[in-house]
């Protein structure tokens, strides 16, 4: 399959961070292939829980102004990522971040009262129509979002791919969908280097309190060592959320980590990992475009 016009990749979203740490090292290395990409965020994250005691006024139940300081943040990760195209979904604040609670380790759930602007609660049809709009703009050829249960099942996750699968239905140019999704067996082997490492400064989980999916049901692996510095200093924009430690870091080598507000350890690894949900699945075991016959996604100075 050979395509006719310029590669093109959409991200769909549910809050500033997320597009760092579920496919941040993936669209770095897009961006640096000279793909188009697209990153569409669907809330300003009002709700976050805030890290730095500094900044905590800014919280949804203090002065209520994360939201915009969180515009900011996204910013700065999008530049680190070479992100030239970023879009809030129904433009920026039109939906809410709903919140959650957590229901066991690994596992979130929905508040029992959601503000009347939750982006999980708002009109679906609304939701997917904004969407589509901008999917039959950008027409890109692959899109990205999660997986039913939302990773880990936050209601904004849940709801952002409800709205892009069904979105995606609408628009024909668009080849491929796939949903990000963590490896398990990266994930352990990811947390005994992390356990084997001396003065790391977040509490170590059990694998099966981080989300993660059987290896046997990923189909396309892509190798972001090349690009974890620009993952890092993406991960690092987002201060509000996210805390990174480093252990003898050199150039994509070393032990990595980051945590966010429950200090939790989470390991920073080499590949990020998609399933395949629509499209023909030739060729992606190890690119999202593999198979398409799009010349535009080799390296740029291998041009």
């Amino acid at each position: 399959m050979t395509l006719t016009a310029p590669p093109r990749l959409l991200l769909v979203h549910a809050h500033p961070d997320d597009e760092t740490l579920w496919t941040g090292g993936t669209i770095a290395r897009y961006a640096a292939r000279g793909v188009q990409v697209v990153v569409v965020t669907c809330t300003l994250g009002e709700e976050g829980e805030v890290i730095p005691e500094s900044l905590r006024g800014l919280a949804s139940d203090q002065a209520d102004q994360l939201g915009g300081y969180r515009v900011g943040e996204l910013r700065s990760a999008c530049t680190a990522l070479h992100v030239t195209d970023h879009r809030f979904l129904g433009g920026i604040g039109r939906w809410r971040d709903s919140g959650m609670r957590w229901e066991r380790p690994g596992q979130a759930g929905a508040l029992p009262e959601a503000h009347p602007r939750a982006f999980a609660t708002g009109d679906p049809q609304e939701q997917t129509d904004a969407l589509e709009q901008v999917l039959r703009e950008v027409k890109p050829q692959v899109v990205v979002t999660y997986a039913a249960d939302g990773g880990y099942g936050h209601p904004d996750h849940v709801r952002a791919h409800e709205v892009t699968v069904a979105a995606v239905a609408r628009v024909p140019e668009v080849q491929r969908l796939f949903y990000a999704v963590p490896s398990r067996d990266v994930v352990v082997k990811g947390l005994d280097a992390l356990a084997a490492a001396e003065g790391m400064p977040f509490d170590l989980p059990a694998p099966h309190e981080l989300p993660s999916v059987p290896d046997e049901t990923i189909t396309t692996v892509v190798d972001v060592a090349e690009h974890l510095p620009a993952k890092i200093s993406a991960l690092r924009a987002h201060g509000t959320q996210v805390r990174v430690w480093l252990d003898q870091w050199d150039n994509g080598e070393g032990v990595a980590a980051y945590a966010l507000s429950n200090g939790v350890a989470q390991p920073i690894v080499t590949t990020e990992h998609y399933v395949l949900a629509t499209g023909d699945p030739r060729g992606c075991e190890s690119d999202l475009f593999g198979g398409l016959g799009v010349s535009g996604t080799e390296p740029v100075g291998d041009r």
